[in-house]
């Protein structure tokens, strides 16, 4: 169930790319909100060369570690229409790696849900199976 406080990181997100959409450029905003209750957006960088795109969900956790607050509680991601996306794969793995217990939220039967991270990735690679 959504809080009020999702509700508002979501807003966020569709009011950045609504703002900063480009095409080929910016496609996909995110807004994190962290445990100490500090908000951290990101946008999606594209470049012409298609294998160099970073996703607006590791711009928005590349912010929160530039400022030393990485224990994200929640995260959310929006397309250009400001449809919520779901993460990719690598961004799972990028999310589940700065915080197991972060909550994303995710389109489920066409409503805004959050769920666990390791939800969105079961059987999670870690280092201490290496």
């Amino acid at each position: 169930m959504l809080t009020e406080s999702d509700q508002e990181l979501i807003a966020i997100a569709q009011d950045l790319i609504a703002r900063r959409y480009r095409e080929d450029h910016h496609h996909i905003a995110a807004a994190l909100r962290t445990r100490s209750g500090r908000i951290f957006t990101g946008v999606h960088v594209e470049a012409h060369v298609g294998r160099i795109t970073i996703c607006g969900e590791a711009v928005a956790i590349g912010a929160a570690a530039t400022a030393g607050d990485t224990d994200i509680d929640t995260i959310v991601a929006v397309c250009e229409t400001g449809a919520i996306v779901s993460p990719c794969g690598m961004c799972r793995e990028l999310i589940s790696d700065y915080a197991p217990q972060a909550r994303v939220i995710i389109l489920r039967d066409g409503e805004p849900t959050p769920v666990p991270v390791l939800e969105l990735l079961p059987d999670k690679y870690t280092r201490e199976e290496s």
